[in-house]
């Protein structure tokens, strides 16, 4: 329930402090003083789009804050997953507004996105304005009020997961589908392309390997050159290292037993020249191995010239992605002859998943044809005293064969005012009147199925007056007996006069500013105020008796 509603710099609005109380309420004033802005600041704080020229000019910022008692209403749950401070008797909504287009959102004084003050806002206030009763003509709004009223939110909701699962297996199926008709269009090339491949009999390593025999071949006479030279160089006989090693090992050696100290020098040339022989040994054995053969060099550069122009078709740079690919294209050519096996997995799959959803919209469709009953026989009690007692209104709901998100069912209100007229679509018959009191009733009803602490009507009244106007005005007073808090702004003195607390909105100007200023009238300034709504600017007597009368004092 809204106990107080603060409001700072705010269009017309200096400063606005205000006490709201329980059961049904009604907000009066001329067109233009400014009821529409309270209405404005309040969406604020619902979570509606900020702009920044609606702080008062002049003023750098504004701010709006509201005050409400949640008792009586089980959101706790809410709060903690929002990571709230959870206080029941006192919640704390604020939302400011710069001049510089910045705005900022607190429950509880904790910072909230929008989206979470937008989330909560749906479960604080209801506001049902005019062009609300546009939403007649939608019919997903007419199927919401028929889930509403089954009360069948968890069965929705199964339903929807379940939905969601049947969309998913569904595009898959038709992905592989379209993926199995493209492989098999293009079995013939890929067999070939992999046939290709494995006769190639590549191996990771071999290109590296037959490049470097393609480079050593390439220079077989420099390289020939160069170790024999070396060779020569170590084992020529007279001049070679390795002989001339020995024989100086061989000369220091004939003195060690004399001369002790050339003994670590004897070691080491012990250790040069066997390591020099082996040197030797090796280049001569490399160079026996030296043979140029141009059908070998044919024969590599062939093979290289094979894997390059492979590397080149397949568009990638080594051997190691050749086979890749070529593995890519057997495990494509095995989906292509396992495919039908997996074909029907998939299909069975979403079959079963068809026939859950089957049932899941068949436990919707039973929920909603007995509200549907409800609905129409309650819609009948409501309508017939408020000016429409030949009143026919029936809820058509057919089935279609294709799901949706919301089942298979269509619902379609039909409406008559009177019985020689043939039912028909509700938007498309009913006067501005008759929409005003099917949605009051609408919503009288789904206050019921939904605990919401206040519903704001927007001057629902449009199109009636008189007695009707006073029925209406019982509809919602009873509403406000339930442990709800309704709020009507209103121009008729019928509804004004049944509310249990009256409120004025009165616009003030002087030559240096126009405002906006609400209060909370006494027992006299009700009277006044709704005798001038009967009567216009000059009161009469007979006015202000009728106004009694109204008030029942």
């Amino acid at each position: 329930m809204l106990k107080k509603l603060y409001i700072k710099n705010f269009t017309l609005i200096d400063e606005l402090d205000i006490d709201f109380h329980q059961g049904f309420s009604v907000i009066t004033g001329e067109t233009g003083a400014g009821k529409s802005i309270i209405l404005g600041a309040i969406g604020l704080l619902l979570g509606q789009r900020a702009d920044s020229k609606s702080i008062k000019q002049g003023a750098d910022r504004c701010v709006i804050e509201a005050h409400f008692d949640l008792s009586r209403y089980d959101m706790e749950q809410f709060f903690n997953e929002a990571e709230i401070d959870y206080d029941p008797e006192d919640c704390i909504v604020r939302r400011e507004l710069t001049a510089t287009g910045k705005s900022r959102a607190f429950v509880n004084d904790i910072p909230v996105q929008l989206s979470t003050l937008k989330e909560l806002g749906d479960q604080l206030i209801d506001i049902h304005s005019q062009h609300q009763n546009l939403l007649l003509n939608k019919q997903d709004f007419q199927l919401s009020v028929v889930d509403v009223i089954a009360g069948d939110a968890n069965e929705l909701k199964t339903y929807q997961q379940t939905y969601e699962q049947y969309l998913t297996a569904k595009k898959e199926l038709e992905a592989f589908r379209q993926n199995i008709e493209r492989n098999r269009q293009n079995q013939d090339f890929l067999q070939f392309q992999f046939d290709e491949l494995t006769n190639a009999n590549l191996d990771e390593d071999e290109q590296e390997e037959l490049e470097q025999k393609c480079e050593t071949m390439s220079h077989s006479e420099e390289i020939k050159t160069a170790l024999y030279t070396a060779d020569n160089l170590l084992s020529a006989d007279m001049t070679g290292v390795v002989g001339n090693l020995h024989a100086a090992y061989s000369a220091l050696k004939g003195v060690e037993k004399v001369y002790p100290a050339v003994s670590e020098l004897v070691e080491r040339l012990n250790s040069s020249y066997i390591e020099v022989k082996d040197f030797s040994s090796e280049i001569s054995s490399q160079l026996e191995r030296i043979d140029f053969d141009p059908a070998e060099l044919d024969r590599v550069n062939s093979r290289l010239d094979t894997l390059y122009d492979l590397e080149k078709k397949y568009h990638v740079e080594t051997v190691a992605e050749l086979i890749a690919k070529r593995d890519k294209i057997k495990s494509q050519l095995s989906d292509i002859e396992n495919c039908d096996e997996q074909l029907a997995e998939m299909e069975q799959r979403l079959n079963k998943q068809e026939k859950q959803l089957k049932h899941d919209a068949d436990v919707l469709t039973k929920l909603r044809s007995q509200a549907v009953k409800s609905i129409e026989k309650d819609m009948l009690s409501k309508l017939a005293p408020l000016g429409m007692p030949n009143i026919r209104f029936v809820i058509q709901m057919t089935a279609s064969d294709a799901f949706g998100p919301t089942g298979q069912d269509k619902v379609t209100f039909l409406f008559s005012a009177n019985t020689s007229t043939p039912l028909q679509p509700i938007a498309q018959v009913a006067s501005g009147g008759e929409i005003a009191r099917v949605m009051l009733s609408l919503k009288a009803m789904i206050s019921a199925a939904v605990k919401l602490p206040t519903i704001i009507f927007d001057e629902i009244d449009t199109g009636v007056s008189g007695k009707i106007a006073e029925k209406m005005a019982e509809i919602m007073r009873e509403m406000g007996q339930k442990e709800r808090q309704v709020i009507s702004i209103t121009h008729l003195p019928q509804i004004a006069a049944l509310g249990t607390t009256h409120y004025r909105v009165e616009k003030e100007d002087d030559t240096q500013r126009t405002t906006s200023r609400m209060k909370e009238l006494t027992t006299e300034e009700r009277i006044r105020e709704i005798a001038q709504m009967l009567s216009g600017t000059d009161i009469t007597e007979a006015a202000i008796q009728n106004a009694k009368q109204l008030l029942r004092l």
